[in-house]
C-alpha cells in the first residue's frame, strides 16, 4: 500500500489532519489501533484558552488562533456530512471562592471591578458575588464571583469526532483500523515504512498522531495523563435547564449541553495506562462539583469514564518536523487535542504539502528538549569539584613510556576513555552529572524505559548531559525477552536521534527474567542479538562469563561482549575471573566486564586481565562521595590499563632480591 500521507493515529488530530491534507488534494491513509480509545473520546469538549488562563504566550497564542478557525471549521465539516457537531459559542464562566488582589493574576491587562473589560486579545469581565449570580442562579453560597470569558465556547467531542471520521470517508480517506504500528522503519534519515501486525505499510510522507502512545513508537517525552469523568442528566421533571453555563471552577469544570446532559471533568492523574474509574476519583469530582453547584447533588449518574491525555514534560504540543525528512509530529496536545484541531491541521498540511513552516511551530518542535542550560553545560565541559581539588581527565601516555595503545574502537567508531558509566541509583541528577564528568568516560548508558516513563531518578534525564561529548549507549534494561528486548532496542535507537545523535546504532542488550540474582538469559540474550544485528544495530551485549556463548555472540556479528564479574549492582567484585580470562584470549571483539566491580583495585584487576573496558555504574553511584569515586574508577582503568600494556614481572615461588648482592660491601 502506497499513499501520499500515512497518519499514524485515528483520535481528533490525524482526523482533522486528513480531512485538511485530502481537502488540499493529498491522498491520506490513517492507521488506528483503537478508535474509541482515543482521548477526544474522553474529553468535554471545551474551547477554553482564557478560562484555563494560559501562560505560555506561544501556546495562547496557537489556542486563540484555532478558536478563531472553529467557526467556519466547524461549518464545512457539517456541510460536508450533514451532521451536527454540537458547536456552542456560549462563553465560559470561571467562578472563584476566593477575591486574589484585584484578579489581575487572570491574564495581562485584565482589570478588578465589576463590568470592567480587558484590554488583552479577548476581552473578559469580572463579575463580583451579586452580578455572577444573576447571571447564572444556583451557584455555592461561597462563591464570591468570578470571570467571564465570552469568546470561549464548547463543542461536543464524541459528536466532532464522529463528524470527522464521516468528512474523511466520504472524501475518500483510507481506514486501516484495528492495525497496530509496531516500529517506524528507518534508513538514513527517511521512514521506509512503519512496521505492523499486519506487515510493512509505506508512504511517502509519515505523520505521528498517535497521542499517549506517541512514545512506543519514538523517545518522545510523552506520557498518559488519566483523567476522569461523568456525565449527569437534569431530571425530566425539571422543565427549564436550570444550568445553562459552562463553569470552570477550581479543580473542576461543568459542562452543560442542550440535551440536558451536564459532563464533570477531570481529574489528572499521573498513574501511566492504569485503567477505570476508581471511588476516590469519582468522589472528587462530585465534591468538587457540589460545591460550586450544589443542586447537581440530586441529578441522576448517566455513565462514567476514563481516558489518556497526552502530556509532555512542558505540557506544550509537540508539532513540526521531526529528525526524519518525510516525518512530521503532532502529539503531546494534552488537555487542549479538541480546541487546537483546526489549527493543527491547517499548520501540518502547510508544513507537509508546501514545506511551509509557519514561525509559531518553532515554539513546539521537539528540539526543545535538547535544550541545555547554562549551567548544565557549563559543568559538562569543566571539571567537577568534588573534593577540595579539581577532576582531570587521565588519559595521558608519555611518548618516553613507549606504550601503544590505539584507543578503544567499538563499531569502527574510537574512544579514548575505557570507563563507561551509568546514570541508574544516583541520589541527584546533579550528582549523576558531576560524576560523569569525574569518570572522564565518553559512554554513558541510558535506560531506555525509565528516560520513557520517567521513573524515579531518570526525570529530565535525556536533558541532562550534553550529548553533543557524550556517546550514548541505550539499554534494554527490565527486558524478560528476546521480544521486549528488540521493541526497546528500537525505541533507544530513536531516542539517540532526537537527541542528535544521527548515526548512533548502538544498544546494550540485556535480557533478564531473573528477577532476584538479575541473570542474563543466554538464549533470549543471543535470539535478541541475532534479530538486532540484521537490523543494523551495533549489539553490545551484557551475559555470563560463560565463553561459548561470548563466542557465538561474536560469530552473528555482535560489536563487544559484556561479561558479568559478579551479580550486578553487588559490589562482590571479580568472582568470574577465570572465565573472563578466556573470553578475553578467544575474542576479536572488544571485551568489557560489566557488573558486579565495587572498588577501584578490582577496576584495575579486571583492566589488567587485558579487558578493553569497564562498564561501572553502583559502585560510583552508592559510594558515599560519587563523583570522587567516579574520579578513581578513572584513575583505575587508566592504571590497570597501563600496567596490561606495560606486561608484568613473572610470578615465583621464592623471594628474588631486589638489589643485587654484587657490589655490596662486606662487613
Amino acid at each position: 500500500m502506497t499513499s501520499d500521507v500515512l497518519i499514524i493515529g485515528g483520535g481528533i488530530i490525524g482526523l482533522a489532519c486528513a480531512v485538511e491534507l485530502k481537502l488540499r488534494g493529498a491522498n491520506a491513509t490513517i492507521v488506528c489501533r483503537d478508535f474509541t480509545a482515543a482521548a477526544s473520546h474522553a474529553a468535554a469538549g471545551m474551547l477554553a484558552p482564557d478560562a484555563e488562563n494560559i501562560a505560555n504566550a506561544a501556546m495562547l497564542s496557537l489556542c486563540w488562533r484555532s478558536r478563531a478557525l472553529y467557526p467556519d471549521w466547524i461549518s464545512k465539516l457539517e456541510e460536508l456530512t450533514g451532521l451536527n457537531t454540537g458547536y456552542w459559542p456560549c462563553g465560559i464562566l470561571a467562578p472563584v471562592y476566593e477575591k486574589v488582589g484585584e484578579q489581575r493574576s487572570r491574564g495581562a491587562g485584565e482589570q478588578g471591578g465589576r463590568g470592567e473589560i480587558s484590554i488583552s486579545q479577548s476581552p473578559s469581565f469580572w463579575l463580583d458575588k451579586v452580578a455572577i449570580n444573576e447571571y447564572q442562579p444556583g451557584l455555592g453560597s461561597d462563591v464570591v464571583g468570578g470571570w467571564w470569558y465570552p469568546e470561549d465556547g464548547q463543542v461536543d467531542n464524541r459528536a466532532l469526532v464522529q463528524v470527522l471520521r464521516n468528512a474523511a470517508v466520504s472524501l475518500g480517506v483510507e481506514f486501516k483500523d484495528g492495525v497496530t504500528v509496531e516500529a517506524i522503519a528507518q534508513q538514513q534519515g527517511q521512514v521506509i515504512g512503519v512496521q505492523t501486525n499486519m506487515g510493512l505499510l509505506r508512504s511517502d510522507h509519515y505523520l505521528l498522531a498517535a497521542g499517549a502512545w506517541a512514545n512506543q513508537l519514538l523517545p518522545l517525552p510523552v506520557r498518559p495523563r488519566k483523567g476522569q469523568m461523568l456525565r449527569l442528566r437534569v431530571p425530566d421533571f425539571v422543565t427549564e435547564l436550570p444550568l445553562t453555563r459552562v463553569l470552570f471552577g477550581e479543580n473542576i469544570y461543568i459542562v452543560p449541553r442542550r440535551n440536558r446532559d451536564i459532563i464533570l471533568g477531570a481529574t489528572s492523574e499521573d498513574v501511566g495506562f492504569t485503567p477505570d474509574n476508581t471511588p476516590a476519583g469519582i468522589q472528587s469530582l462530585l465534591e468538587a462539583a457540589t460545591r460550586l453547584y450544589p443542586q447537581l447533588a440530586d441529578y441522576p449518574i448517566q455513565e462514567m469514564w476514563w481516558g489518556f491525555r497526552p502530556a509532555t514534560s512542558d505540557e506544550l504540543p509537540i508539532l513540526g518536523d521531526s529528525h526524519c525528512k518525510n516525518l512530521t509530529l503532532a502529539t503531546g496536545h494534552y488537555r487542549n487535542g479538541i480546541l487546537l484541531a483546526p489549527v493543527t491541521a491547517v499548520l501540518i498540511a502547510d508544513l507537509i504539502l508546501s514545506q511551509k513552516t509557519d514561525p509559531l511551530l518553532t515554539n513546539f518542535h521537539y528540539s526543545r528538549f535538547q535544550h541545555q542550560s547554562s549551567t548544565t553545560t557549563s559543568m559538562l565541559t569543566h571539571p567537577a569539584n568534588f573534593t577540595n581539588g579539581h577532576s582531570k581527565n587521565v588519559y595521558l601516555q608519555p611518548a618516553e613510556l613507549k606504550l601503544q595503545d590505539s584507543g578503544l574502537i567499538i563499531a569502527g567508531k574510537t574512544f579514548q576513555s575505557r570507563l563507561m558509566t551509568g546514570t541508574g541509583k544516583y541520589r541527584s541528577i546533579e550528582e549523576m552529572q558531576k560524576s560523569v564528568v569525574a569518570s572522564g568516560c565518553q559512554i554513558v548508558t541510558v535506560a531506555v524505559r525509565r528516560v520513557q516513563t520517567n521513573a524515579p531518578g531518570h526525570e529530565g534525564l535525556a536533558e541532562a548531559l550534553d550529548w553533543g561529548k557524550i556517546w550514548m549507549l541505550p539499554n534494554t534494561a527490565g527486558c524478560q525477552t528476546a521480544e521486549e528486548a528488540i521493541r526497546v532496542a528500537r525505541l533507544g535507537r530513536e531516542m539517540a536521534k532526537l537527541l542528535g545523535q544521527e548515526d548512533n546504532n548502538f544498544v546494550k542488550l540485556e535480557v533478564i527474567p531473573d528477577t532476584k540474582y538479575l541473570l542474563p538469559d543466554p538464549i533470549g540474550t543471543l535470539q535478541a542479538a541475532e534479530q538486532l544485528v540484521k537490523e543494523g544495530f551495533a549489539v553490545l551485549p551484557y551475559i555470563n562469563a560463560d565463553p561459548m556463548l561470548a563466542k557465538r555472540l561474536e560469530e552473528v556479528g555482535c560489536a563487544t561482549v559484556m561479561p558479568l564479574a559478579s551479580p550486578i549492582g553487588s559490589g562482590q567484585g571479580l568472582k568470574t575471573t577465570a572465565n573472563i580470562q578466556i573470553i578475553i584470549e578467544n575474542a576479536k571483539v572488544p571485551v568489557v566486564v560489566d557488573a558486579g566491580i565495587g572498588a577501584p583495585s578490582e577496576a584495575a584487576q579486571a583492566m589488567e586481565l587485558g579487558a578493553d573496558a569497564l562498564l561501572i555504574n553502583s559502585a560510583i553511584a552508592l559510594a558515599e562521595n560519587a563523583p570522587a569515586m567516579a574520579y578513581a574508577m578513572n584513575l583505575a582503568t587508566v592504571a590497570g590499563r597501563m600496567a596490561y600494556l606495560a606486561g608484568r614481572m613473572p610470578m615465583k615461588n621464592y623471594a628474588s632480591a631486589s638489589s643485587p648482592l654484587t657490589g655490596t660491601i662486606m662487613g
